[in-house]
């Protein structure tokens, strides 16, 4: 995959009334190879893909500062092209870029270390994993990363080429940035959401980020698994690309006859009617999931 010769910055700009907005319509409303989980229904008709960091090619945005510019890593779709496309992102420690700006808008979650992404003029405002963001085009802005470690981020695109380029060339296409941290999210519990079922006493809880969590729309949610957490994972028969962003899980493979062992950063990408079987086995597990309809979650402690 071709990546931009410009280096990589990401955005956020604090705006309290659109996270709030967000936030309440939530709670209203091929790298390697394909493996089949244990209990996929209708398996003919079925495919998942996992691929994990490891496997993942590393390049830099921008050759010319090697090292020091972020490392993209393509989990799926094209960044440089039309397409749907979801990237992990690795800054070096004390990474900042100079203040640009986006063609297109993009979804961020942080995954490790501390990434600010604000206004030029902003103080600094460091957001911690399970972060999510969102980048307005046109917006100028500059992306840092917290010094004393590097961090790692998810993005997405819904349509590219992602570019960068100059705050001189900013516009306003009339979209507001948001930021939140995970204590600022509203967490739904099977409690309050026909999405989840549980045992009581399980720790399994969602939010909504994006979209319209119905059949038919495209919508992004967080999935958080406490320790000792067996989840089922069950699609409705679309297109799901899920990505860890915390923790560590056990998923079960007939093809590899084993257990898979994924960290932060791993992808499952499924279509068709599949059923995940997860097991986190650390504090907690958060799971990014992006979807084409619905998708519900049993969960049962270990």
């Amino acid at each position: 995959m071709p990546f931009s010769k410009t280096p990589f910055n990401a955005k956020y700009s604090i705006s309290v009334i659109a996270a709030s907005t967000l936030v309440l319509s939530a709670a209203c409303q091929a790298q390697n190879e394909a493996e089949t989980p244990l209990n996929s229904q209708n398996i003919s008709e079925t495919s998942v893909t996992i691929t994990t960091p490891s496997e993942l090619k590393f390049q830099p945005l921008n050759p010319a500062r090697g090292d020091a510019a972020p490392q993209a890593g393509v989990l799926w779709g094209d960044i440089m092209k039309d397409v749907p496309s979801g990237v992990i992102l690795r800054f070096a420690d004390g990474f900042s870029s100079p203040p640009h700006i986006h063609n297109i808008t993009y979804r961020a979650v942080v995954i490790e270390g501390h990434i600010h992404n604000d206004d030029p003029e902003a103080a600094k405002m460091w957001m911690g994993p399970g972060s999510y963001w969102t980048q307005p085009a046109g917006e100028p802005h500059i992306t840092a990363a917290k010094p004393g470690n590097a961090g790692v981020a998810f993005l997405e695109i819904f349509s590219g080429p992602y570019l960068v380029q100059p705050s001189s060339e900013a516009f306003d296409d009339g979209e507001l940035p948001i930021n939140l941290v995970p204590s600022n999210m509203v967490w739904l519990s099977p409690e309050d959401t026909n999405w989840i079922t549980a045992k009581q006493g399980t720790a399994a809880e969602l939010t909504f980020l994006w979209g319209q969590p119905i059949a038919g729309e495209a919508s992004g949610s967080l999935v958080k698994l406490g320790k000792g957490v067996d989840a089922t994972l069950t699609t409705d028969g679309e297109h799901m690309d899920a990505v860890l962003i915390q923790g560590t899980l056990k998923y079960p493979s007939v093809k590899a006859a084993e257990t898979r062992t994924l960290e932060a950063g791993s992808h499952i990408q499924s279509k068709g009617i599949v059923s995940h079987e997860l097991s986190c086995e650390v504090a907690k597990c958060l799971i990014y999931i992006r979807g084409k309809g619905t998708y519900n979650l049993t969960a049962s402690k270990s």
